[in-house]
Order: C-alpha cells, then structure tokens, then sequence
C-alpha cells in the first residue's frame, strides 16, 4: 500500500492582494482558492491532508470546515521551509511520501499531480520537483543541474548569479519527499540568504549532496501551477477556471452560446441539452435540470431548477426552488423560499419570496407574494400584493385550488382565499373568502356631472 500525505501551504496574508481578506480565501469560480488544492490532495489518494495556517487561522480554518482537513499553526512567518516543519508534529512516526502543495495554486489539475507522483514512484526519489520552463523566468527560483543534467539544487531568484539567472526552468513549489528525509533535512536548513528566512527548496541541495535521488518533472502547462499573487493574478485564474468550467458542461451537452460571457460556478451542475445565454451568472449550488433555456443577463443562486424550464431575460433567482416545465419572467425576482410546482408561470416584474405557487398556477405581472401558500389553477390578476407585514410580524395568506384574482387587488393577511372563489378587480380583502364566492371589497363609483376641470391660461392680476 502506498501511503500519502499532502502539506498544503497556506499561512501568508498576501500583501499585494490589498485586502482585508487572507490571500488563499479569494474566491475562485464561487469558491476560496485554498479549496483547489485540498480537493486535488483528496483526488490523489492522500490519507491526511494538512493545511499550515497563519494569517486569519480561524477563518481559514472556517472556510475547511467539514473537508476533513488538520490544522498547523505557523504563528511567525519564517518561510517555506519553516512552514512544512509546522506540519512535523501532526506526522510523527509517519514513513511515507509528503506531497508539498500551495494554498495561492488554484489551477493545478489532478492528472498533473498524477504524473508527478507516478515519476516519484517508479524511480524511487527522495525528493521530487515540479518543474516548468518559461521564456521570462523573471522572479521565480532557478532549478540548477550538473553537466550531466541531473537536479542538483534550485536558488531564488533574488540570490541567484547572473549565470543562474539566465535559467528559463523554474520550480513551481510542488514537491514530493519521503517523510523521514523531509524533516530531518530542514532541521539543517539555514537563514543565509537575502531574506533571512528557511527555504524549502534548500532540502534539494541538502538530498543531492547526501546522495539521494532527488529529480525535477517538467510540466508544459505554466498556467495551472501559477501562483496568485495579486488582482490581476486572480482576474486570469478565474478565466482560466472559467473555461475549464465552460468545457466541462459543453462536453455533456449544454450549450453555452459565448463562454467568455458567461459565468458559471464550480459547484453548479446543469443537465443536457440545457441552453445558457450570455450574461448568464449561475452561483453556488445551483442545480439545473435538463432541456432548460437560461435567457440573458439572469442570475440564479444557489437554487434547483427542474426540466424544461424556461428562465427569460433578467430574473434573480434565489434559493428558489423550480420544478418541470415552469415558465419565469423576464425581470422576475424568486427570493429565498420561493417553490413554483409544474407547469406554473411566474412573468415580468414579479416578486415571490418565501411562498409556494401550486401546479399550472399563474403570476405574470407586476405582482408581489409574500408568505403565501398558492394552490393548483390559480389565477392571480396583474397589480396583486399580498400584505403580509403588519409592521412587526409576518403574516400567511392562503389561495386555494382554482381561484381567480381580480387586477389590483390587495389581500391583507392573515387572510385565506377559499376554492373556487372570484375577487373583484381592485378589491382589498381583509377577511376569508369562502368556497366558490365573488368577494367586492371597493368603495362605489360616484359621478359628477358637468365637472369641469379649469382651462389653462394666463393667471389674472
């Protein structure tokens, strides 16, 4: 059995970020960087994965929550090395590999990781790098070879020569060591260097001069084990995940018209044969059901939606709830705990929050329901609200099976709309209306004949 930890290094604030927020917890396609390279660790068989924490521990340390992960503390940053010793006493006695990652290398895939640890594998290295070369290697640490081109050390940018600087390969801070060596060896690491800190990649140097097998794996790809250090940093990774998300659904039969228009989240998931329009925002857990039609410029949070739904241009759905062939806008607002049951048709300029519209019922504008329950074949006219805040309290209103609603009406809640009932265009019910009744509630037409109202003209004097 091959046994396998993974050290994810994520203690640093990030200053460049300019943020009050902790680096690795920028959000990537809905979710922080940091949760990336956990998920990879998990994808390549490690039995523990710990996570060194610094900077904003307890929120890193909320964001894991539930993922299975250990903690290390590096209270002072002293550097890489430094880091991955904070890890040595969540592994005592541990004899397997150690596979390095970082919190800020959100793109970095499994099938890389894969190779990299066959290669480890099959040539029984002591130390392993990712390697990767770049045609403006400016600011990254060199990977040194012999003449006979065998991995002998890797030197910071900033320390190097100007022999070593001229090195287009560079190390990516991924790297995989037998565990017994690892700790050993940076307990003989040393601050001599520009910044006074303990570099990790120091154990290279320390394993070659032992004798040991030390290798470096290339990779083609700098994109994925390109570290975030900034804004503009995080603006190309979430285009890069973004593609990768775009493809993803493309390649099991969504259609998503202009990708680099569209953003979609790395939780949502959405069925085949669905089309998504440009502009489109799907976020968090939304799940999306098959045949669908996403219009333009919609936003769906967190919500399941069914089959054969048809979301027209510019709604807001929010932890709202769809179910098979439903209808819903354009410009329509579904709050939390809005649930429409099949067939049901909610249209333009139309809120719901926290209410429930019954099979093959209609809103289709300019209407708000608030705490209601809705039953099946229910018609409610264009201008209905539902008064469901007396100021202090929130209060139900209950429309039965088949009810028709008259335009510009105003049902006061508590109120109940038995089956079958009609309410007059621009009634305000204020009391239960009972099974198969017409409820009038508005004040009577009065007409004023020969009322005239003033010509305009001149103001005398």
């Amino acid at each position: 059995m091959y046994y396998l930890v993974s050290v994810i290094l994520a203690a640093g604030k990030g200053t460049r970020m300019k943020s009050e927020l902790v680096k690795v917890l920028h959000p990537v396609a809905g979710r922080p960087m940091l949760a990336y390279p956990v998920a990879a660790a998990k994808a390549v068989g490690s039995s523990r994965i710990i996570v060194v924490a610094g900077h904003q521990k307890d929120k890193v340390e909320a964001a894991l929550q539930g993922q299975q992960v250990d903690i290390a503390l590096q209270a002072e940053q002293l550097g890489s090395g430094h880091a991955v010793l904070m890890a040595a006493p969540h592994l005592k006695d541990f004899e397997g590999d150690v596979l390095i990652l970082c919190g800020d290398v959100p793109l970095i895939t499994t099938e890389t990781l894969e190779a990299f640890l066959a290669t480890h594998r099959e040539n029984k290295a002591c130390v392993s790098v990712l390697t990767v070369e770049l045609d403006n290697p400016a600011g990254y640490g060199r990977i040194l070879r012999t003449g006979g081109g065998d991995l002998c050390g890797i030197i910071e940018h900033r320390d190097a020569t100007a022999a070593q600087l001229a090195v287009h390969e560079i190390n990516t801070g991924i790297y995989c060591c037998r565990a017994p060596f690892l700790f050993e060896a940076l307990g003989k690491v040393k601050t001599n260097n520009d910044q006074g800190e303990y570099y990790l990649p120091d154990i290279v140097s320390i394993a070659a001069a032992a004798g040991m097998k030390v290798q470096a794996m290339k990779t083609g790809d700098f994109e994925e084990v390109a570290g975030i250090n900034d804004r503009a940093g995080l603006a190309k990774a979430e285009a890069a995940m973004q593609a990768r998300i775009a493809g993803r659904h493309m390649a099991e039969g969504v259609t998503i018209f202009d990708p680099h228009a569209t953003y979609i989240e790395a939780d949502v998931q959405i069925g085949a044969d669905t089309v998504v329009y440009p502009g489109t925002s799907l976020r968090g857990v939304t799940r999306i059901g098959c045949g669908c039609i996403i219009d333009m410029h919609s936003v769906i949070k967190d919500s399941i939606i069914g089959n054969g739904v048809h979301i027209k241009p510019s709604c807001m759905i929010d932890e709202s709830t769809i179910a098979d062939n439903v209808v819903v806008g354009p410009f329509a607002h579904l709050r939390p705990q809005a649930v429409l049951s099949e067939g049901a048709r909610v249209g333009n300029f139309v809120e719901i929050k926290k209410s429930r519209i019954g099979t093959g019922s209609k809103v289709n504008h300019l209407t708000y329901i608030g705490d209601a329950t809705i039953g099946s074949g229910v018609n409610v006219g264009a201008g209905t609200i539902t008064c469901n805040y007396d100021g202090k309290r929130k209060h139900p209103t209950v429309i039965e099976d088949n009810v028709f609603i008259g335009s510009n009406t105003a049902l006061v809640a508590p109120v109940t709309i038995c089956k079958n009932a009609l309410i007059g265009a621009g009634s305000t019910i204020t009391k239960n209306v009972p099974e198969n009744t017409l409820a009038v509630a508005r004040g009577s037409q009065k007409n004023y004949e020969n009322f005239m109202l003033p010509k305009p003209g001149k103001d005398k004097d």
